[in-house]
């Protein structure tokens, strides 16, 4: 009789959110909640529930969203901002620089169902653009974590970090990766698995699939390190030029254009401390087309196959 493997419980990510928000929101009265018609994709309704005068609802306009949030920030609360990642960033990239960047205001940015999450809506509400459009405006900090306790600590710093910050919050289920008592730092890469011949730097959904390459290619003999970038901005540069050095060989895996996003911030760090051959994976330069977020990333090469794939060439190359 085959034996029967257990598949891992998957979390959405926004439910860490929205419970570490709660939890917070009743500790501190200065803690806000601002959203653009998005109470339910954003998970809020038990934070309206329990404190329905600190949810502000804008309605679809979401450069008022940021506004108000940079109003609030300045009349001293304490605002979380959230709404689709694909409209919070696209729609009111000018808020997010004038507003809230070049102010330096202390607002919290929350892109709620980030990358290709959306999946079936198609092209429109594709998020694959923000890390490059914010991570190149001054000031704001960049995070995307990769499970439900990255999730959880991430916005517990958001809280106590003064300034700027954009958390990346897909939708689509994750196994837990990290330890319940993991601390975030923001700018540190955490070491899930070490290895000398190849390194895999991934961050949010990316991060399992990494994992499950650095599996397969551990049965052909093959030692993968994988770093969990969380921090796209400020990015782990120290961790990036050891890789470098100690493996040769840097893999990036995102849920974004291969443009000026994760393997674009990393690539600038190899190019000009320690160059090593690199394979940046995701999305191709062209608009996703309509699809699941898993299909997807199947289809950009970015399968646990496809990752470990992408490794095995580049460590060919090497020799």
């Amino acid at each position: 009789m085959n034996a029967v493997t257990k598949e891992p419980k998957l979390y959405d990510c926004r439910d860490a959110f929205t419970a570490t928000l709660e939890a917070m929101a009743a500790e501190n009265g200065d803690i806000v909640a601002v959203c653009n018609d998005s109470v339910g994709s954003s998970k809020l309704a038990g934070f309206r529930d329990r404190f329905p005068e600190r949810l502000i609802n804008v309605g679809i306009a979401e450069q008022t969203l940021v506004g108000v949030g940079a109003g609030l920030a300045n009349g001293g609360k304490l605002p979380f901002v959230c709404g689709a990642a694909c409209f919070l960033t696209g729609r009111a990239l000018e808020q997010i620089k004038a507003d809230v960047a070049y102010s330096d205001t202390n607002v919290k940015l929350v892109g709620i169902s980030s990358g290709m999450a959306y999946g079936e809506l198609g092209p429109t509400h594709h998020s694959t653009e923000d890390f490059a459009w914010v991570r190149a405006i001054p000031n704001v900090a960049v995070v995307a974590p990769c499970d439900n306790v990255e999730t959880a600590a991430a916005v517990a710093f958001a809280a106590e970090y003064t300034g700027p910050i954009f958390l990346r919050l897909s939708r689509v289920g994750v196994p837990q990766l990290l330890p319940d008592d993991h601390r975030f730092e923001l700018g540190k890469a955490v070491t899930l698995r070490d290895g000398t011949d190849v390194t895999i730097i991934a961050n949010g959904v990316l991060t399992h699939r990494a994992m499950l390459a650095a599996d397969k290619l551990a049965a052909a003999g093959i030692e993968a390190r994988v770093l969990n970038m969380a921090t796209v901005r400020p990015i782990d540069e120290d961790a990036i030029v050891k890789a470098a050095e100690e493996t040769g060989a840097i893999v990036t895996c995102e849920e974004h254009t291969i443009f000026g996003g994760l393997g674009s911030a990393v690539a600038e760090v190899v190019v000009e401390t320690r160059p090593a051959l690199m394979k940046r994976l995701g999305v191709p330069g062209i608009f996703p087309p309509t699809g699941s977020a898993n299909f997807l990333l199947d289809e950009f090469g970015m399968s646990p196959d496809g990752i470990a794939a992408a490794a095995s060439d580049l460590i060919e190359r090497k020799a």
